[in-house]
């Protein structure tokens, strides 16, 4: 399992009430994100409307029904699936690197929603950066022999232990 980054959870932490506008109270990390609550009105405020019904208490089944509209909500969002954590990785604190990345990955996401203007969270996602070349540039290379194309005689991958295979020492 990957070890906790007591920054990037500071960072989060902070940025969720950046995001959400409301002071989080101040318990470690994952106390603060168990119940689901307020990772239900982190998403709301990222995309409104996003969980419908937030339990505020309850039973610690009940709870756990918001980490999980939680989780859909992100999907629906566009986070990929295998960056999404499981409910008992928080809810049972079995993997928090595993929500924190998550949350980061939710973070980077909303750089591709125009409509989402809030406080960023890592690193700025890179731009698409088209190029654009004219016939006669794409052409140039046509008639020279690729340096690559017919100069590996004498190359094979012998000794080269391919997959599955023992290192001989």
């Amino acid at each position: 399992m990957p070890a906790r980054n007591k920054e990037q959870e500071a960072e989060i932490l902070q940025w969720i009430e950046e995001v959400t506008g409301d002071k989080l109270p101040n318990q470690p990390y994952e106390d603060v994100l168990r119940d689901g609550i307020i990772l239900c009105n982190l998403i709301n405020k990222i995309a409104p409307g996003s969980v419908k019904k937030i339990q505020s208490k309850g039973t610690n089944f009940q709870l756990m029904e918001n980490i999980q509209r939680f989780q859909a909500a992100l999907k629906k969002y566009g986070v990929p699936e295998e960056e999404i954590f499981q409910t008992a990785d928080l809810f049972e604190r079995r993997n928090i690197p595993q929500v924190t990345l998550c949350i980061y990955a939710l973070g980077r996401i909303t750089q591709k929603h125009p409509e989402y203007n809030g406080p960023r969270l890592g690193p700025k996602m890179a731009d698409k950066n088209e190029r654009t070349f004219t016939e006669e540039q794409l052409r140039a290379s046509e008639g020279q022999v690729n340096l690559q194309m017919g100069f590996n005689k004498g190359a094979s991958q012998s000794g080269h232990g391919g997959f599955g295979n023992t290192r001989h020492m």
